[in-house]
């Protein structure tokens, strides 16, 4: 039997739960837990029934083509479960397929926890009844969406975001350049994405943005973190031939955000981390045609950054889909290096932002969980 089972969609839903994993451990050295988890849950103690790249699918395109794979996993996790019977289950993000799966477990009287709404206030709001199906208890890391819950009568608790209690509050930019060896003059850094697709998709936009910025700037360098071996692989078959001084890291997006002056980021998990690394950025993001024709008519906000999201405003430029070009993307990205006062004003709106979200999230979530695992 195991105390605690998970599921965590991709890499960020990895690095989350890692966080709120080892807190509980603190309580409960002898914890159990398994489900799907990546590297940092199974660094953190996690068994493995699955890896969490196995579900980094997104968009209506890329599901359908891996929808059997998908299916035939939550079938045999969802077995799984309901053999083993934890004392709790935790979905983390990845909502399409945990909130099947918990709504199976719920029925079944196993109590279900999710952490990290789906984006219900910026598209597909009506998911609200099936979340109230699934969850016996919603946490919530943006202080906004406490209320929707209550309004919808689905227990809620607003935790914080585990990302603003460990980026530091005033990130030392020369000792991350010392770090990676970097020289004097502008530094870039790249973010593509952490699933292969959208490195697919973001890799060869940015480089090539990263060449029109060389011709302003010749002393400029480029720092891109790759989530994973494959990624890295992809980003040196793009750049061959380009000449750009490039670091390729492995991993290691926090050393990068700390040692740039701008970033260009794919939509995600990871404009966040810019801006609580408080760096002026560049938002971008493509899909398939037909997924972004989808997800335009549902939408409900006219940002996708979490960045914008947060601020309820056009804090920093989001280039999607046509407007999604190397052009646009270099200059918007040399307006950034070129005006210091604007530079300065979003640093200190991201300051405040870190602060409304820096919560002792992982404290906040072992103690939702701590009334299911009286006794572990």
């Amino acid at each position: 039997m195991i105390d605690l089972g998970l599921v965590a969609g991709e890499t960020s839903g990895d690095l989350l739960g890692a966080h709120f994993i080892n807190a509980l451990k603190q309580g409960h050295p002898d914890l159990r837990v398994a489900g799907i988890a990546g590297p940092r849950l199974v660094e953190a103690g996690v068994g493995a029934i699955y890896p969490s790249e196995k579900l980094a699918v997104n968009g209506y395109v890329e599901v359908l083509r891996h929808l059997p794979e998908l299916l035939w996993i939550r079938s045999r996790i969802t077995r799984y479960f309901l053999h083993e019977r934890p004392r709790v289950f935790v979905g983390i993000d990845a909502p399409d397929f945990n909130f099947t799966l918990e709504t199976k477990l719920r029925q079944a009287g196993i109590p279900t926890v999710h952490f990290v709404s789906p984006s219900i206030w910026a598209w597909r709001p009506e998911r609200i009844h099936r979340i109230g199906n699934a969850v016996s208890h919603m946490l919530v890391v943006f202080p906004f969406e406490e209320q929707i819950y209550r309004d919808a009568g689905i227990p809620v608790s607003y935790v914080g975001h585990p990302l603003a209690d460990v980026i530091p509050l005033e990130p030392d930019t020369a000792a991350a350049r010392t770090e990676l060896g970097l020289e004097s003059g502008p530094v870039v850094a790249l973010l593509p994405g952490s699933r292969l697709s959208e490195v697919a998709r973001h890799a060869r936009l940015m480089l090539d943005a990263a060449v029109r910025i060389r011709r302003q700037h010749a002393d400029a360098q480029f720092v891109l973190p790759a989530a994973t071996e494959a990624a890295g692989r992809l980003v040196r078959q793009e750049m061959q031939g380009l000449g750009l001084p490039l670091r390729i890291l492995e991993g290691q997006s926090h050393a990068a955000l700390a040692a740039c002056d701008v970033a260009l980021v794919a939509s995600g998990t990871a404009t966040l981390e810019t801006a609580l690394f408080k760096k002026p950025m560049v938002i971008t993001y493509r899909v398939p045609a037909l997924t972004a024709y989808l997800m335009r008519k549902k939408a409900l906000l006219p940002w996708i950054g979490l960045p914008n999201i947060l601020a309820r405003d056009f804090v920093v430029p989001e280039r999607v889909q046509e407007a999604a070009t190397s052009e646009n993307l270099a200059n918007d990205a040399l307006a950034w290096l070129a005006d210091a006062p604007r530079r300065e004003a979003v640093v200190e709106t991201f300051r405040a932002m870190h602060l409304s979200l820096r919560q002792n999230a992982s404290a906040r979530i072992a103690e939702a969980l701590e009334p299911y695992l009286e006794g572990a």
